[in-house]
């Protein structure tokens, strides 16, 4: 069912790794455990690392290897805009997306996130089988989000997982997933617009947060999301007329 192929090349060699963990031994703190740790798994990485799904600049820059990768679970901590963020750029790109189990999923907040709503199916109540419509999914969309309505055992999380790596498809996990690649969340969100009793909303500031096994420590930047032309990008970026994200409608 796997095919495993030759590790990718790493600038780290064992004797480096082997002196690092001397190191350690002298003075070990976290920071220079989890770096070590980090680079280990770096070494170990294979090819699949290699296969990208088209993600939004801003986002990519946070996620291990520089974005979505086929075959690989992802946990967003319970935000509607950051998933919606997330499929906006697989969408765009042709990718066939489906939604299982999130049956108050805005599809308005979709279309203006750029999300094709002609390849987005959804299921929104799979009932007990919510992991076996999952997995049919995954056999024929390239991006699959769930939101579990209960914790799934580990074998069961483990065959998923597989079905995954076959079909080369990538899952976003509202919520905890046991074998995610990383764990995205929003935080010190401030809206912007509204002046003494008056106005409307006009633009968003977040504070994304991922968070990865592969990592050592969390990264985290500011975006706008949306920005006041209704775009996704960072804070310190400039503004573009042409956006993969536009057109955006309030998500939580």
């Amino acid at each position: 069912m796997f095919e495993y192929e030759e590790m990718a090349p790493s600038t780290a060699t064992l004797p480096a790794l082997a002196a690092d963990a001397l190191s350690l031994a002298a003075e070990p703190t976290r920071a220079t455990v989890e770096e070590l740790q980090a680079r280990i798994r770096q070494m170990q990485a294979t090819k699949l690392d290699t296969r990208l799904v088209p993600t939004h600049p801003a986002i990519g820059a946070l996620l291990p290897g520089g974005g979505l990768k086929q075959g690989a679970a992802y946990s967003v901590d319970q935000s509607a805009a950051l998933v919606m963020a997330l499929l906006a750029g697989p969408s765009s790109a042709g990718s066939w997306c489906g939604i299982v189990g999130i049956p108050e999923f805005g599809l308005e907040a979709a279309a203006g996130f750029g999300i094709d709503l002609e390849r987005l199916v959804l299921v929104p109540h799979p009932g007990d089988q919510w992991l076996a419509v999952a997995a049919a999914v995954a056999d024929v969309l390239g991006v699959v989000v769930i939101r579990p309505p209960k914790r799934a055992s580990d074998g069961s999380v483990s065959r998923l997982s597989a079905r995954l790596r076959q079909r080369g498809a990538t899952l976003i996990v509202l919520g905890p997933w046991p074998q995610s690649e990383a764990m995205l969340s929003i935080s010190e969100s401030s809206w912007s617009g509204i002046g003494a009793g008056h106005g409307h909303l006009a633009a968003r500031q977040v504070t994304v947060t991922v968070s990865s096994r592969l990592a050592g420590r969390p990264r985290s930047t500011r975006l706008w999301l949306p920005d006041p032309q209704l775009a996704l990008r960072a804070v310190h970026a400039s503004p573009v007329l042409a956006s993969p994200v536009t057109h955006l409608r309030a998500a939580v």
